[in-house]
Parts: C-alpha cells; structure tokens; sequence
C-alpha cells in the first residue's frame, strides 16, 4: 500500500478511537538515540486532542452547512452563483485584438483578400523553415531522450546551444549557460523580464510606437507602462529628452525593442551608446527585445545591446521564431548579461519564473543544438532577400501616392506608412481609414492606433512579391479616390497642366 494512502487510514482509525493510542513512558534515563526517544510524547498528543476537540466545536458552533457551493457559515452563506473573475483577468487586453475585432468590415467580394496585418511570416506559405530545422526536430522526436521534463530553465544542451549561438552579444564572446533561460516563445521571455524587475505600482519605459504585447503584459499586474516616443523623422531613433523626462525612482526597466516591431528601424551604435548612457545615470537595467537581431538589411548592422555595455544590466530576448520561420514551436530564450552582479535577487527571481509552467517545450529544445549550427546562412540570406526586395517595392510605389508617407525599413518585416488623415475627410482617423480599404479594396493594414501612434498604419512585409505589388496598387486606387485637394494642390496641378500645354 502506498505511504500516503496508509498514512490516511491510520489517521481516519485514529480520528474515530483516539482512546486506543498508547504512550509508552519515557524515563529520563532514556538516551535520545533509545527507541522510546522517538515515540511520542503522552503530553504533547493529549494537548493535540484538546485542540482538535475545540476546533471541532468551534465549526459546529458556527453551523456549517452545504448550500451547493460547498460548506458556508450561516453569516456567510451564498444565494447563488456568483463566481468572480481575477482582477489580473479582467485588467489584461490585447491592444490589436481589441481594435480589430471593433471595426465593421466587409471584405470587397469582387477583390480576394490580402491580409497584412499578420505577424506570422509563414502565413502565406512562400516562407518556410529550412530542411535542416527540420530534421533537428525529427531527430530529437525519434531519440525518444525529449519525451520528459527538462530542468526548468532547460536542458544543458539546449542551453549551451544558445550560449555559444549568441556568443556576439558580448565583446569576449563569453556566455555561461547558467546564464540562460529558456522559455516558451519570445514572448514568454518579456513576461518573464517584466515580473522579475517590476512590482506593482512600479513603471516601465516601452517605445511608441511599439509592440502591444508589453503593455498587455504589464497593466494586468498595475505596472505602469510609460511610452517614450520613436521620431519618424529620424529613423525611429527615440527622443532621449522625453524619454529621460519619464524616469523617476519608481521606474524598473527600459524595454528597448531593436530592430523594431513595427517600426522596421535599426539603432546604430551612437543611439544605443546615448540610451545606455541614460541608464547608467538612472541605474536602470535594460529589457531588450533583440528577436528580430538578424532580420536586418543590407546597409544596416545590429548591435546587440549588451556588447556595448558592462556597467548596465540587459536581459537580453530572443527565440527561434522569426528567424527560423517557425512561431508555433514556441521556443524563446533570455541571456542575462550581468557582469558586475548588479540584478542582485531579481536574477533568482527570474529563475524562479521558470517554475510557473515547468520549463518550455522538450522536443524543441533537443533539437536546438542542431537547428542553432546546421541551418546554413543561405537560407538566412534568401529569407532577407524577400523582406528586402519587398520592402523597395512597397516604398517604391507608396511613395508616389499623395496623402501617405512610407518610412523605408531597415529591418524586421514590417513598414510603418503614415496617412495625412485630414486629406481623407471621409474618414475620421487610421482606424476608419483601415475599415473603409478593407470594406472597398479587400486589403488588410494594422492601424497604427494598435501601437499607440495614431495617424500611421502597419504592413507585413512576408507576403509574395506579386501580392505585396497587388495590394500596394489597391492601395493607391484608394488614396486615389478618397484624397482631397486643397488650393494649394489646385493651383500647383494647374500651374503643371500649363506648363504641359494641357
């Protein structure tokens, strides 16, 4: 029989003749190594049994009685159902979703959709994982060694994989794999960063625009978020006034996302050197969200953040998803770059995360070591081929339409446009302006009201080329139609007939 089911019947026989249980006398001759050192003690139950006794008149007193929802005092009993939800439940939404699920669409029934609204890269099928991701994960199906529970901050290997694949986010080049934790997807991974370094009625900087997610992740908890704002104008580099303005000593973290979602912009070492420089005067760690650290185009480069720094703390976010095309497979990972110890228990606190759901998927994690080193850079180049290629064509042609502004990427896969809504009197901000293309031009954008920053929208970039080119055209059909002259163009377009000899 097992101990606990044993355990429990001598309890119950115990509970119903407590008067059959013997004490054997102890002498105080008896030594504590003797048998009768270790039975025990005709006091200390007897004292036990008193206390049961009042305990049990205490509840009988109370009259406890069954209503449907278990046992209730009669001061407290329910009439009904009545089941609450968690304030951490209702407090938690999802920005996108919200925003989408509001409008009033109607997709053109003459026109086939084309979504670019959706941040998953393998949605259209043109974009696969490579052969040799793979095979990783078949080999690590067929081993039959990933079936179980792994450490809860992951397998070794796995670890270990991930250490020396992002050995370039530190100048020597050296990452333990303690310093390692994996985690279920990238975004399991900010979550993580954001509860270990922030408490309730705290503050954390995030960009705007920026990725919904961070607010959804924090606000629940009542951590305050603050956006500090990326400048069009400048490359989405961010305002290093306002955002300093934002700090005071309740401020936990600043969240920086590079290359960005959904901006597209890449920091160079200047921009990243000056916001480091803000947090070493306000001793504040930094949260970087570096998944899309390779998605970067010719002509730009990405720094991770923690290879210019050893006086600040990053916690450093990344994962499997983009770049090996496969967002499903929930794979992310954190590496804390600490080096003059200053995370202090918010780094066993982040370990101590990892117990909430026992550590991420196994089979994944044994085919890391794999994935990590056989996937060749060839298929990185051809994927960055395609967001490249598709990113000219759309500025090529958005440029040209009046009452919008593309800002050219430098990497991920995504293009922020601006719309110069007031020459749509139609519409009475981005996110009707998204309802009506969709309901008239079956063509799918993400408001830039979805990232706090009003005025834009959002395109993927991970279509086919011959889609991004049909939507695009559909695009400027819209504009085309809707957009308003004011005097200024009038007399310019008569000034230009004129010249023309029209």
């Amino acid at each position: 029989m097992p101990s606990s089911v044993a355990n429990e019947s001598q309890f119950k026989r115990f509970q119903s003749n407590p008067s059959r249980v013997s004490c054997p006398s102890r002498s105080p001759s008896d030594s504590p190594d003797s048998p009768s050192a270790h039975t025990p003690n005709c006091d200390a139950v007897e004292e036990a049994l008193a206390e049961l006794q009042l305990q049990s008149q205490d509840l009988r007193s109370k009259e406890l009685l069954p209503n449907g929802n278990g046992l209730v005092s009669g001061k407290g009993r329910r009439s009904g159902w009545h089941v609450k939800s968690s304030k951490l439940a209702l407090n938690t939404h999802n920005r996108i979703r919200n925003i989408v699920e509001a409008l009033k669409i109607k997709p053109n029934p003459e026109k086939p959709m084309i979504p670019l609204s959706i941040g998953d890269p393998t949605t259209f099928g043109n974009l696969k994982a490579a052969d040799e991701t793979m095979k990783a994960v078949l080999h690590s199906l067929e081993c039959g060694k990933f079936n179980g529970y792994a450490h809860t901050q992951g397998h070794e290997a796995a670890r270990q994989a991930v250490a020396k694949y992002s050995a370039h986010q530190r100048p020597d080049g050296e990452i333990q794999s303690d310093e390692v934790v994996l985690c279920s997807g990238c975004s399991s991974a900010l979550e993580y960063c954001i509860l270990a370094l922030a408490d309730r009625g705290q503050n954390v900087l995030i960009p705007r625009p920026g990725f919904c997610l961070y607010h959804t992740l924090a606000e629940g908890l009542d951590i305050e978020v603050r956006y500090y704002d990326l400048l069009p104008d400048q490359q989405w580099r961010a305002d290093l006034v306002q955002l300093e303005s934002l700090i005071d000593e309740n401020t936990a973290a600043l969240l920086i996302n590079n290359p960005s979602n959904p901006c597209g912009s890449v920091f160079d070492e200047k921009h990243l050197r000056q916001l480091i420089a803000i947090c070493e005067r306000h001793y504040l760690p930094i949260i970087a969200d570096e998944i899309y650290e390779h998605f970067v185009f010719p002509g730009s480069k990405h720094l991770a953040v923690s290879s210019l720094t050893t006086e600040v703390p990053v916690l450093s976010c990344g994962g499997l998803t983009k770049r090996f095309l496969v967002p499903g497979w929930r794979m992310g990972w954190i590496i804390i770059h600490d080096r003059k110890q200053r995370l202090g228990e918010a780094v066993r606190g982040l370990k101590n995360m990892c117990g909430r759901i026992l550590g991420s998927n196994t089979i994944i994690q044994g085919a890391l070591p794999e994935i990590l080193t056989k996937t060749p850079q060839s298929y990185f180049d051809g994927v960055i081929d395609v967001l490249h290629s598709n990113a000219s064509l759309a500025y090529k042609m958005l440029k040209q339409v009046q009452g919008l502004n593309p800002v050219m990427p430098n990497g991920a896969m995504y293009m922020m446009i601006g719309v110069s809504i007031e020459r749509f009197p139609e519409f009475k901000d981005d996110t009707h302006f998204v309802q009506e293309l969709v309901n008239e031009q079956s063509v799918f954008c993400l408001p830039g009201s979805c990232f706090e920053y009003p005025g834009y929208v959002r395109i993927v970039l991970t279509v086919p080329g011959l889609m991004i080119e049909e939507a695009c055209a559909r695009m400027a059909e819209f504009c085309e139609r809707h957009y308003k002259k004011d005097s200024r163009d009038i007399i310019e377009d008569g000034l230009l007939d004129e010249n023309l000899g029209f």
